[in-house]
């Protein structure tokens, strides 16, 4: 029996429990699965007594750089990205699926040359960048944060202080704007007003939306989108591509991405 939990700011409305207990027992595992709410000021004081209770961690906002100091080795994209998803408690050791999980979200489309714009530089924002960067997409960053501005040349992104108004064939939010007490806003600012909405000219020539939120399923930034016909995505296929990955690092399994949407497609109709 697997004894697991997620970790973060505000995770009560979290799919992870759901989606883990689904995984684990295809593959015959047992599982419990918590959901922990910390307040950041309390996260230091806690990092240890969680480590020393469960098998295994899936960490979220905003502590994949947190919980770093806390760990003894880190294991391959979570090396040169400096943020962690998932922990194995006993070894101490830190990965980050994230990136493949957001490459599984967006389905094998063909990124190359392709003009992205990701909103945001934190932990789940690294990530996208540098996933966007090795799949040959050329990708612009927007971040308010100086220190994690700074980081976004090493990932491959062009580091951007403000938004520009200038043609995008993607723009991906991973700033966790438009969830929890920011449902309704939009994860941008200082956007000048230009037909009627302030996102009009941020949306010219845009073909896709993705919102790395789930609840809600259609976002502020979503819908700004499907006004203009554009297509979106949200972030639930990616929770789940994610995890898949952390329950194959958790038991010792080779991952499969022709499974992973094989089981997603599994778990979205049991769901329905």
């Amino acid at each position: 029996m697997l004894k697991l939990a997620v970790v973060g700011k505000d995770v009560s409305q979290s799919d992870s429990p759901a989606i883990h207990a689904f995984l684990l027992g295809k593959w015959g595992k047992k599982c419990t699965y918590d959901k922990i709410s910390i307040p950041p000021s309390e996260f230091s004081a806690r990092a240890e007594e969680l480590l020393n209770t469960y098998d295994g961690l899936n960490v979220t906002i905003p502590f994949k750089a947190e919980i770093l100091p806390f760990l003894q080795t880190l294991h391959g994209e979570a090396k040169s990205l400096r943020a962690v998803n998932t922990v194995v408690c006993g070894e101490r050791a830190g990965y980050n699926t994230d990136g493949w999980g957001f490459l599984r979200m967006l389905g094998g489309e063909e990124l190359k040359s392709k003009r992205v714009l990701v909103l945001g530089a934190g932990g789940a924002g690294r990530s996208c960048i540098a996933a966007l960067h090795n799949e040959g997409a050329e990708v612009f960053a927007y971040e308010r944060d100086e220190e994690r501005l700074s980081s976004v040349t090493e990932l491959g992104g062009v580091p951007m202080k403000e938004v520009p108004m200038c043609g995008y064939d993607i723009i991906v939010n991973c700033t966790g704007v438009g969830m929890h007490d920011t449902v309704g806003k939009l994860p941008f600012v200082r956007i000048e007003k230009r037909g009627g909405h302030p996102a009009s000219a941020l949306f010219e020539g845009c073909k896709k939306a993705v919102d790395l939120i789930y609840v809600p399923a259609r976002s502020a930034f979503l819908m700004a989108a499907e006004e203009r016909n554009i297509q979106t995505v949200n972030g639930a296929s990616m929770l789940f591509y994610q995890a898949y990955l952390a329950d194959c690092i958790f038991i010792g399994k080779s991952p499969d991405a022709d499974e992973a949407r094989a089981l997603y497609c599994l778990f979205t109709e049991e769901r329905i």
